[in-house]
């Protein structure tokens, strides 16, 4: 079947209109990014509240990215912690990643590194590279209240480099040029961007 942009709108309009959380999730995606329709934040919030109300995560966590940043909304801190807490107890991991941050940089929450820390992880052990790097990056350069540890920031750096990823390659090296860690006879650093 060829990719057809206006019917997938026609259809997910017609599961949202019925109220399905997915359908929902989907138009407001449509909406959101000017995908085959003429971008309308307002409208893509205004899905993704109906279906963020059913519990459906993705949403969730698209309502709490619109919240942080004032999107289609009025900026509202608490809420957005709010909806990606909502999301992230789902297991959804960018909203673990953005829900980290929010404590890490105390928007809508007071600044907290162990309940950061706590979320960073649980996204990186599900090998979300975004999060690896991130959780490195807490280890290596250690903000108020992380203690730092360079072996456990080469061990999220490594996973995430083991998946191609541009950044956690780019730490390793880091660390490697600095001696943070690791041997700088390089040895380490080009077996690791391999993934062997």
């Amino acid at each position: 079947m060829p990719k057809d942009v206006a019917q997938a709108f026609a259809w997910f309009r017609k599961a949202a209109d019925q109220g399905d959380a997915d359908g929902q999730c989907h138009l407001g995606e449509m909406y959101g990014w000017g995908a085959g329709v003429r971008m309308d934040e307002s409208e893509a919030a205004r899905l993704f509240h109906l279906a963020a109300d059913q519990g459906h995560a993705r949403a969730q966590f698209y309502l709490g990215t619109l919240y942080r940043d004032g999107v289609g909304v009025k900026p509202d801190f608490a809420q957005s912690v709010a909806w990606l807490r909502k999301a992230a107890e789902q297991g959804d991991q960018r909203a673990q990643v953005w829900l980290a941050d929010m404590y890490l940089t105390g928007r809508g929450v007071p600044y907290d590194a162990v309940t950061a820390m706590t979320w960073l992880r649980s996204a990186a052990e599900q090998g979300f590279a975004d999060a690896q790097v991130r959780l490195g990056r807490a280890y290596f350069e250690a903000p108020q209240g992380v203690k730092q540890d360079y072996a456990a920031a080469i061990k999220w750096f490594r996973q995430a480099a083991g998946q191609g990823d541009a950044a956690g390659q780019f730490y390793l090296g880091y660390m490697n040029a600095r001696g943070s860690g690791l041997p700088k006879d390089g040895v380490e650093d080009s077996s690791l961007q391999t993934g062997s």
